[in-house]
C-alpha cells in the first residue's frame, strides 16, 4: 500500500460523523484507518455502522496522542502514513501536492499542508498553520501564527518551503523514516510530540515541508482546552524533554539555565493573572521533568550518535520571546 490515513481517536463519535465523509470522498485509493483508543462513546459503533470501507484498528486502552498512534501504526503497512486528527475536514487534491512531494524527493521524510481554522476558513489554525518552527530556546511559532496571533490567510504563505517541524493534525510521514528515528514517544502522552519526531529526524538528514497547496480545515482544542492547566503542564514538561532528548553537548546547559528563568517567568505570569491552575502546572512540569531527566539518558546518547546534521537551518537563532513581546513583530513575515 502506498499511502495509509490513520485517525487516531478518543471518545470522538461526533467528529467521527461529521468529518470522516470528507476524507473517504477526497482520499480515493489509499487505505483509510481510525485507531480507537479505547473510547467509551460509541464510536467503534459509529465507525462500523456508518463506515463499513474504513478500517477499524481497537486499541486495549487509551494509550494518548503519541503512544497512541505508536500502537496503531505497528498494524500498519504502508509506504506512507499521513496522520490525521478526527477533527479535520480535508478538501478535494489535498493528497497529490503531499504524495508528489515525497515520491519525487527522497530526502522528505514529513510534510504538511496548510492548515486553516474550520470555524474560520479565513484564518490560519494555531496548530500548524502554514510550517511550523522553534526558536533557540525551544519555543514552538508557525507561518501564519506566532504565540496566540493568527493571522489571515492572504496568500501570503503560499510558498512550499523547508520547515522544523510539521503538524500532527495533518502529516504525512516516511513509514522508513517513522520507524527508523523510534516513532513518537509515548512517555509524552501528548503535546510536543511530533516536534520532537521531527527535530530526530531532520537531525538525521531528513527533510521537511510543508504543501500550501494541499488545504485543509482543523476545528482544534478539540481535545484539550487551551487554557487548561493539564495542557500547560504538558506543553512545558515535554518541552523540556525534547530539549534534553536533541540540543548538542555545546548547547544544553546554556539553553536550559535560560529556559529555567523563562518558565518561572511565565509561572509568576499565570500567577499575576489569576490562573492559579497553569501557574501549579509550570512549577509541576519543571518538577517531573527534573524526575524524568536521567531516565532518557541512554536515549540522548543514541539521538547524538545518530545525528549528521548538527546545526539545523529551520531551528532559528533567536529568541522569538524577543522578537514578539519585546520587538513588537506579531507576525511571521516580520521575522528575519
Amino acid at each position: 500500500m502506498k499511502l495509509a490515513v490513520v485517525i487516531l481517536n478518543y471518545n470522538g463519535a461526533e467528529m467521527l460523523s461529521r468529518f470522516l465523509p470528507s476524507v473517504i470522498e477526497f482520499s480515493q485509493g489509499v487505505e483509510i484507518v481510525v485507531a480507537d483508543n479505547a473510547s467509551t462513546d460509541d464510536s467503534v459503533a459509529v465507525v462500523a455502522k456508518e463506515f463499513p470501507g474504513v478500517r477499524l484498528v481497537q486499541l486495549d486502552r487509551n494509550y494518548g496522542f503519541a503512544d497512541g498512534y505508536n500502537k496503531a501504526l505497528e498494524q500498519v503497512e504502508a509506504e506512507y502514513f499521513l496522520l490525521l486528527n478526527s477533527d479535520v475536514e480535508v478538501t478535494e487534491g489535498w493528497l497529490e501536492p503531499l504524495l508528489s512531494l515525497m515520491d519525487n524527493n527522497p530526502g522528505a521524510v514529513a510534510c504538511q499542508p496548510k492548515i486553516l481554522a474550520y470555524n474560520n476558513k479565513s484564518r490560519f489554525e494555531y496548530a500548524g498553520a502554514a510550517g511550523g518552527f522553534i526558536d533557540c530556546y525551544g519555543y514552538p511559532y508557525c507561518r501564519g501564527r506566532l504565540f496566540d496571533c493568527v493571522e489571515e490567510d492572504k496568500g501570503q504563505y503560499d510558498n512550499a518551503c523547508r520547515v522544523f517541524w510539521a503538524t500532527g493534525a495533518a502529516m504525512m510521514v516516511r513509514s522508513s523514516a517513522f520507524r527508523n528515528s523510534g516513532g513518537l514517544d509515548g512517555r509524552f502522552f501528548a503535546h510536543m510530540e511530533e516536534i520532537d519526531l521531527c527535530w530526530r529526524m531532520l537531525a538525521r538528514g531528513g527533510e521537511i515541508y510543508v504543501l500550501p497547496q494541499s488545504k485543509v480545515y482543523h476545528v482544534g482544542g478539540a481535545t484539550l482546552n487551551k487554557s487548561n492547566p493539564h495542557k500547560t503542564f504538558l506543553n512545558f514538561r515535554n518541552n523540556l524533554l525534547m530539549l534534553y532528548k536533541n540540543l548538542p553537548d555545546s548547547e544544553l546547559h546554556g539553553v536550559m539555565r535560560v529556559r529555567a528563568v523563562l518558565d518561572y517567568v511565565a509561572a509568576l505570569k499565570f500567577l499575576a493573572t489569576g490562573a492559579f491552575g497553569d501557574f501549579k502546572a509550570v512549577l509541576r512540569a519543571r518538577r517531573e521533568y527534573r524526575r524524568m531527566r536521567a531516565g532518557y539518558s541512554a536515549e540522548r546518547a543514541q539521538n547524538l550518535a545518530l545525528t549528521v546534521v548538527p546545526e539545523i537551518k529551520e531551528r532559528s537563532g533567536f529568541s522569538i520571546l524577543w522578537q514578539y513581546y519585546v520587538k513588537g513583530k506579531k507576525h511571521f513575515s516580520q521575522l528575519k
